[in-house]
């Protein structure tokens, strides 16, 4: 069986099948909407009082970082939004608690699993983990029970909340598979925490196995085996071992520079969506920030963040950081990135909408003030600005030159900025890829976002699961986008990095590095690894197999050439 990796590492257990108690909720009529609202407020009291609990659990055994989600959690039993939403439906409709809680619930869950935003789709398992507790303090169904694990198992669950992940005995918990959810789902993140191996979107496998089954997960590949042979299971021993032996090695990787076998220097960056992210770039050894995602300061809120807040964000990022790049990309919502409170237009196709730079140009407001808090911040560290969605030369200049003004205010506010502040674009339209020879002398450097320029090349929905297989980074055109880029840029004398997912897959790290891409952002968790594959590679040895790997046919040709030749 086969499904997605999503925390590396190679796990050899017993099953423990874990199945959530059911929960149905019929509808009723109330002739006393107070008495449902009592019911619920107990339901907020009792459910508020268990999520503290967790935090507090997660605080000791797991980190800091991985406890935040309770607070967030928290956060939605008080968010007016939703809870006022619950009491307006049982007051005006006349319905139960029990159904108002999950109809609400539903429609933002909706909301958010139609983002093409991997990280806030996920969210919305988040309100569900929310909704299904309020649901079960209303109902007074208990829990299932991951707490009084006795012996080491694999835990295998069609899904995995937050709550459950808290509540776990992780000291017996040595593998997860689950039949939803995804890389940047919780149970992933805190799988990746704890480096538990863990794989996801495995289809039925609750209805495939039964508790005692003996199993072999491979975190990485996704690989599953069920009932192993002895002899598969020797095998599998043998690779653990092996795992665990490389993972030393690149924990020496920690202080040491990016430089590649024949001495080709790069700089190895970490993204991150909030201020508290950037400690996990710290702790794997990042040599600066190369994609802050403004949006979330945005969202999960009703109104737009002040300046002041705004502020106060990029500072302690600039400040942790002690003088290493922070490059902020300026808001990028609109369309498929919904914020309620800005009341933004549906549209027929989101990705191609109003949105990010084309939103910012027109809500000039938001722009300045966040522009005003960008450059404030940046007399505190080595801050970049990076504008998004660009698409046309016209674009840069008009973002510039509300950059410009902004700078005037703040001059005669007697407000200290970085009048040198580095100003630079996303190349992810492959319209600005091929004309990047005329964009590269009019900013200081380029960021790749291959996510988006991978689904614009090929004219793939990256979230539509019908056609995924046909996003693929290894796509030829892609790479010869890639390459156009980064030559243009190197023409112009400027730099050019890359903040898209394949700046940290492990095959395109050495074609990278070949093209000569200078800088390198990825999540936290894969900064040591591509440090180690750049240490391993020989720059000029890939770079004179660059002109044949471009005249490849297929992607599934350039994968099987960099596995066999250079890998």
């Amino acid at each position: 069986m086969k499904g997605s990796g999503t925390s590396p590492g190679i796990a050899i257990g017993k099953i423990f099948l874990y199945k959530e108690p059911e929960i149905k909720v019929v509808k009723t009529q109330t002739e006393d909407p107070q008495l449902e609202i009592d019911r619920l407020n107990k339901a907020i009291e009792k459910s508020t009082n268990q999520i503290e609990e967790l935090y507090e659990r997660t605080l000791k055994t797991v980190g800091e970082k991985e406890a935040e989600i309770f607070t967030a959690h928290k956060m939605m039993l008080e968010d007016p939004e939703f809870i006022g939403g619950v009491r307006e439906k049982i007051v005006n409709d006349k319905v139960n608690s029990e159904w108002a809680v999950k109809e609400t619930a539903d429609y933002y869950i909706s909301l958010f699993e139609n983002i093409d935003d991997e990280y806030l789709k996920e969210r919305a398992l988040d309100l569900k983990d929310v909704s299904k507790r309020l649901l079960k303090a209303l109902l007074n169904i208990e829990s299932g029970d991951l707490q009084s694990l006795s012996e080491k198992c694999i835990v295998i669950a069609e899904d995995l909340t937050p709550s459950d992940t808290a509540q776990m005995n992780k000291e017996m918990v040595v593998g997860f598979v689950t039949e939803l959810g995804g890389k940047t789902s919780h149970t992933a993140i805190m799988a990746r925490t704890l480096e538990i191996p863990s794989i996801a979107g495995v289809k039925d496998i609750t209805n495939l196995v039964k508790n005692e089954d003996f199993i072999i997960i491979d975190g990485k590949k996704g690989d599953i085996i069920i009932n192993p042979s002895e002899e598969e299971i020797k095998i599998y021993e043998a690779a653990k071992k092996e795992y665990e032996d490389f993972k030393t090695k690149l924990e020496e990787m920690k202080g040491k520079e990016s430089v590649s076998r024949d001495g080709f220097k790069v700089e190895i960056a970490g993204n991150i969506g909030t201020p508290k992210d950037i400690d996990k770039v710290l702790e794997n050894d990042g040599e600066g920030v190369g994609l802050f995602r403004t949006e979330f300061l945005y969202m999960d809120r009703d109104r737009l963040p002040s300046e002041e807040e705004q502020f106060e964000a990029y500072k302690i990022v600039a400040e942790k950081l002690k003088n290493k790049p922070l490059v902020i990309r300026t808001l990028d919502v609109g369309g498929d990135k919904d914020l309620p409170y800005l009341n933004l237009p549906k549209e027929m196709n989101p990705f191609l909408g109003y949105r990010a730079i084309r939103l910012c140009l027109d809500r000039t407001d938001i722009f300045r003030t966040q522009l005003r808090a960008i450059l404030r911040a940046s007399a505190f560290g080595n801050i970049k600005i990076m504008f998004p969605m660009i698409s046309n030369l016209q674009e840069v200049r008009d973002a510039k030159a509300i950059l410009e003004e902004v700078k005037e205010e703040l001059r005669k506010e007697n407000i200290s900025f970085d009048n040198e502040v580095e100003i630079g674009i996303m190349v992810e339209i492959p319209a600005v890829a091929v004309h990047s020879d005329i964009f590269a002398k009019e900013v200081d450097f380029f960021s790749i976002g291959t996510n988006d320029l991978i689904q614009y090349t090929t004219a793939v929905d990256r979230g539509n699961q019908d056609i995924s297989h046909l996003y693929n980074q290894y796509h030829p055109a892609v790479l010869k986008l890639i390459k156009m880029t980064i030559e243009n840029g190197h023409k112009e004398g400027i730099w050019v990095g890359m903040c898209g997912e394949a700046a940290g897959d492990e095959k395109l790290i050495p074609l990278l590095l070949a093209m000569g891409l200078d800088e390198f952002s990825m999540s936290a968790s894969s900064i040591l690894k591509a440090r180690w594959l750049i240490k391993n590679t020989s720059k000029k040895e890939v770079a004179d197999m660059i002109d044949t790997i471009l005249t490849l046919p297929t992607a599934e040709d350039v994968e099987s050439f960099i596995d066999e030749k250079i890998l």
